[in-house]
């Protein structure tokens, strides 16, 4: 199985393997191990270079690597054998099932053989025997002193191999938890996008059948009572002009809403801007612009990111907000951010307020923490403020 990695990931484990040999090879010739010790680091360090990258062949290489190492008779333990250590890990983190229970049967059966080879090349099996041979005494007698000395290196060997690849499995584990709760966010927020939608719906249904209802019942009466008294006409047709306005307005906000999709259309940036307070005002608002800093050259998700908080915080100055008086879009250049202002005034009533735990207002909090920047929406002096920052690269500046 060969897994996919990022550039800069493969070149770090190359880096760190390439580093690995070079630090160990001196060591090979210093202790004498030869070119059977060169051999031997060489196929560790293949496996320390693509442990992520395929699992599998990395530890069966590991193995041939030990095979080498006891075949040539070399001492051990030697250092370049601790690259084991990170093949086991990546066995139980990233190799799949087959993989990861090689990885464990790996870490048993290794501790065995290795226990062996260091209880035989220590010399301590054939000291016993020429004790024995020497002294007529029963080999048999030397068995249990034999066997406490291999398990202890046997279970050394276990706890550091097993450790390996426990603390891999952990890993594995604390990265499936983190992906399912990343999938859980998206799943409510898709929860969440759909809920909007149907309220949308609703919303759209409400406001026409009322408004229609409003308009045909003032146009039969007013038709019925014309010859009777001519200037119920006249209120009747206010009553529907008034009420198709505000029907028109109601709409356009939903229409607005719906538009709010983020599929394989193009996405509005920066440039629109200027469609959509041109769309406002004839909504209704009274709307000043006005930026200073140096503009800074955005990426399209930030410039979407920028369109979809204005105009989430327009539409609910419209819904909400006194729209006699004056709404202020303000953009302030910083040289690593934008600061982004919308400020409308409250309703004297109090009704107009704005709902913080809405979906418009988590919807931009959520856009602004995207890339790192803040969020924020309070009511200020009889003035509801939403102001966004977004983090850009000093690189980005316009020149």
């Amino acid at each position: 199985m060969i897994r996919t990695l990022r550039r800069y990931q493969l070149v770090t484990d190359i880096s760190v393997a390439v580093v690995f040999f070079w630090v160990q090879f001196p060591a090979v010739f210093t202790l004498g191990t030869g070119w059977p010790g060169s051999v031997a680091l060489t196929f560790f360090s293949a496996a320390l270079a693509f442990r992520r990258l395929s699992p599998g062949p990395a530890l069966g290489v590991a193995w041939l690597g030990a095979v080498v190492h006891m075949a040539a008779g070399i001492d051990a333990p030697q250092t370049y054998d601790l690259a084991v250590l990170a093949v086991l890990f990546t066995t139980a983190c990233y190799g799949g099932r087959v993989v990861r229970w090689l990885g464990l049967a790996s870490a048993a059966v290794g501790s065995i053989i290795a226990a062996a080879y260091i209880v035989v090349r220590s010399g301590i099996a054939g000291s016993v025997a020429d004790v024995v041979s020497g002294s007529g005494v029963s080999l048999f007698s030397y068995l249990p002193q034999l066997l406490a000395r291999s398990l202890v290196i046997f279970f050394g060997c276990l706890a550091v191999l097993g450790l390996s690849w426990t603390l891999g499995l952990l890993a594995r584990t604390m990265q499936r938890a983190r992906a399912s709760r990343n999938a859980q966010v998206i799943a409510e927020q898709d929860v969440v996008v759909e809920q909007e939608r149907n309220r949308i719906a609703r919303d759209m249904h409400d406001v026409v059948a009322h408004s229609l209802a409003v308009v045909i019942a003032q146009a039969d009466g007013a038709r019925y009572a014309r010859e009777a008294d001519p200037g119920v006409v006249d209120e009747a047709l206010a009553t529907i002009s008034s009420t198709a306005r505000e029907a028109l307005g109601d709409v356009r906000i939903l229409l607005s809403q719906l538009r709010h999709n983020q599929g394989d259309s193009p996405q509005p940036v920066l440039a629109d801007l200027d469609r959509l307070v041109e769309q406002m005002r004839s909504s209704g608002l009274i709307i000043s612009r006005e930026a200073t800093g140096q503009p800074l050259a955005l990426a399209t998700g930030q410039q979407l990111a920028v369109y979809r908080i204005v105009q989430e915080a327009l539409t609910n100055a419209l819904r909400h907000g006194d729209t006699s008086r004056e709404v202020r879009l303000e953009f302030h250049w910083r040289p690593d951010a934008l600061e982004v202002t919308v400020s409308s005034a409250l309703r004297e009533d109090g009704l107009g307020a704005a709902n913080p735990t809405g979906h418009g207002i988590a919807g931009m909090r959520e856009r602004a923490a995207l890339f790192g920047g803040e969020f924020g929406a309070h009511a200020i002096d009889g003035r509801w403020v939403v102001s966004a920052t977004l983090l850009v690269p000093p690189a980005a500046a316009v020149r």
